[in-house]
């Protein structure tokens, strides 16, 4: 599937082959996506890597955690993880 709203494509694509490279029910950090694709201004794109998030939840391809509880991305404060739902 591909993104329907604003979530930029390539932090989607991001999150996507991080986590098809991780372990099933392993996790991912959203700065970690955006560290792939925004480099040194990695930093930047850390709001834009949990509307990717968002986006994904949306379809139904992942969740969002915090300290191992699923979580919504657009109300959590603090650090957040990322993981396939399959």
């Amino acid at each position: 599937m591909t993104p329907s709203s604003g979530a930029d494509p390539r932090l989607v694509a991001s999150i996507r082959e991080l986590l098809a490279a991780r372990d099933a029910g392993k996790t991912i950090c959203p700065s970690e996506a955006a560290r792939a694709v925004g480099g040194e201004k990695w930093r930047d794109l850390m709001q834009p890597a949990r509307d990717a998030a968002r986006e994904l939840v949306d379809l139904g391809e992942v969740e969002v955690t915090q300290k191992g509880e699923v979580v919504d991305v657009t109300t959590a404060r603090g650090p957040v993880r990322i993981r396939r739902t399959d």
